[in-house]
């Protein structure tokens, strides 16, 4: 860079490496007299600090107006106007001219002291800004005005990120300076993620801003480069005005925000648990997303993200607790087996919600429900009655009871996979037959080949054993011979006449505990209707996570 002639031998001696040359100290200070005494000894004007900054530089960053014009006389007096105009622009080791300097701070006088002195108004410093950019990032509103009636350039970009002095204002929320520029700039910047203005304006919660942008002619719905819109964006972040305001101005709540599938604002807001944005895009949204195909149910983030009342609501709002199968995309066939297998507690909140709402039980949520997480069988039945198969008195049958009863289906998976894991029938078998599961259900060969010596005895003993078929009698025989079963003393006789009638007062109430409880029998005999005198097999050691072998076989038990 040119150095300013002074018409004296230069005194070096002003040349350090860490600290402000006299001429530079006395222009920080704003003393115009001392810098003009110390131009007239000789002292040079353009002495550097470690910074790279000379006099110029530092009384421009004060906002010394009367200094800069000193300093600039001294400049135009001493040399060329090639070498006037360089000082000038001189830049710090940042690459900060003086008009930069003095456009960051907010000093409008020196501001146009310089542009009159041919500073550079597009100068760029190292990190890409410019006098522009600092000014709108400061928010020196006068001085963007300035800036921008002189011509600087608008729209150009700045940052690693490419930003325009647009997204800048929009970013600090400066909504008078953008009120000057969103008549002279370009309204669908984009930077290097190709995020607008308007975007930026939704991401931040800039309301004003954004109103701003959409009333000069901004587009709404403009995508970045993941498609992402500002309607997502903001329903992500919580920003409820915004998202009304986006509604109002007509961003499209069904755009599809991403490649992987086709996932909406409702979702974003579904994750993230914002109830009343929400409660917003529900009304708005397609409710193809809920069952279709090619869709994603909202459902299944607020699961995965364990947001209880954003399942809650959606599920009050009419959205299905069975989704459509996302196995596919998101490795879950429904919110319901997405939700225990994710969640830590398998008796979580969220699971319950689902189960009150009539969430279908599939294989594989029985497969949790009894030999990988038994606790979760107590709590399905709270919630789903098991059926009675055959037909019961219309009189019987409708005694109110809140839960729903199982389906065919659901009844029929359930079965499959207790005889797929009849190792494990210690831990479910008890429950099962204690709400009700008619024993007979479970009289198959591979129970009575598989189950423990205890089990079957169990199993047993809620049946008239007596009537048992030739083909399942050959089986307790087989096992007899190879001492893997040990009967119960009272298998060698027929059934007692107590025990018959047990099971036919069960069979008549259809098990129901609320009809047996209110019989009017004394309270002994309510305990052997409910089988409280055959004691439950002992549990299996906690090894079911390691002894489970995925492998389902479909059995038609039903």
């Amino acid at each position: 860079m040119d150095q300013m002639p002074t018409g004296k031998a230069m005194d070096f001696t002003e040349c350090y490496g860490d600290t402000v040359s006299s001429v530079a100290a006395a222009a920080r200070s704003g003393c115009r007299e001392r810098v003009r005494k110390l131009i007239r000894k000789g002292l040079s004007v353009d002495s550097r600090d470690n910074r790279g900054w000379n006099a110029l530089h530092e009384a421009a960053a004060a906002g010394h107006k009367e200094c800069v014009q000193e300093i600039l006389s001294a400049a135009a007096a001493a040399g060329s106007s090639h070498g006037h105009r360089g000082y000038v622009n001189s830049l710090t080791h940042e690459g900060e001219s003086a008009l930069y300097l003095a456009a960051r701070q907010g000093n409008l006088p020196v501001v146009r002291t310089l542009l009159k002195a041919h500073g550079n108004i597009n100068q760029p410093t190292n990190d890409l800004s410019c006098p522009l950019f600092a000014a709108v990032d400061a928010g020196h509103k006068g001085i963007v005005e300035l800036l921008v009636r002189k011509g600087a350039e608008v729209n150009g970009t700045h940052t690693a990120s490419c930003w325009s002095c647009l997204h800048q204002a929009v970013y600090k929320g400066h909504s008078d300076i953008l009120r000057t520029l969103v008549g002279v700039c370009h309204l669908e910047a984009l930077d290097d993620h190709k995020i607008t203005p308007v975007f930026l304006a939704s991401q931040y919660g800039q309301q004003q801003c954004l109103e701003i942008l959409i009333d000069a002619g901004a587009n709404v719905n403009a995508q970045v480069e993941d498609l992402a819109t500002p309607l997502f964006i903001a329903a992500q972040e919580g920003y409820e005005g915004c998202v009304e305001l986006l509604l109002e101005r007509g961003a499209d709540p069904n755009l599809p925000c991403s490649s992987d599938w086709p996932q909406l604002p409702i979702h974003a807001a579904a994750q993230l648990g914002h109830i009343s944005i929400l409660k917003r895009l529900i009304a708005v949204t397609d409710r193809a997303c809920d069952r279709g195909e090619a869709m994603v149910s909202p459902l299944y983030v607020a699961v995965d993200q364990k947001r209880r009342w954003s399942v809650a609501l959606l599920l009050q709002e009419g959205y299905s607790p069975d989704a459509q199968d996302c196995s596919l995309k998101l490795g879950h066939h429904s919110p319901l087996a997405m939700s225990i297998a994710c969640d830590d507690h398998p008796c979580s909140e969220t699971v319950k919600l689902l189960l009150a709402a009539g969430a279908t039980l599939t294989e594989a949520v029985w497969m949790f429900a009894l030999p990988i997480k038994p606790e979760l069988l107590p709590l399905i039945l709270q919630h789903r009655r098991i059926p009675k198969i055959q037909n019961m008195s219309r009189s019987l049958s409708s005694i109110p009871d809140q839960r729903r009863e199982l389906r065919r289906t659901e009844l029929r998976a359930l079965l499959c996979v207790a005889l797929d894991y009849v190792k494990f029938a210690s831990c479910w078998l008890p429950v099962l037959l204690q709400a009700d599961l008619e024993p007979s259900l479970l009289l198959q060969p591979i129970m009575l080949e598989k189950a423990d010596s205890e089990v079957l005895n169990y199993l047993l003993a809620f049946v008239n054993w007596s009537t048992l078929s030739q083909d399942l009698r050959n089986i307790l025989l087989r096992r007899l011979d190879e001492k893997t079963w040990t009967p119960l003393a009272c298998f060698d006789c027929v059934p007692s006449l107590f025990h018959l009638c047990r099971l036919k007062i069960r069979d008549v109430l259809g098990g129901n505990p609320t009809l047996i409880q209110q019989l009017p029998v004394p309270t002994r005999l309510h305990g052997y209707l409910h089988f409280s005198d055959v004691p439950p097999p002992p549990p299996l050691p906690d090894q079911r996570h390691t002894d489970i072998v995925h492998i389902h076989i479909h059995r038609h038990v039903l």
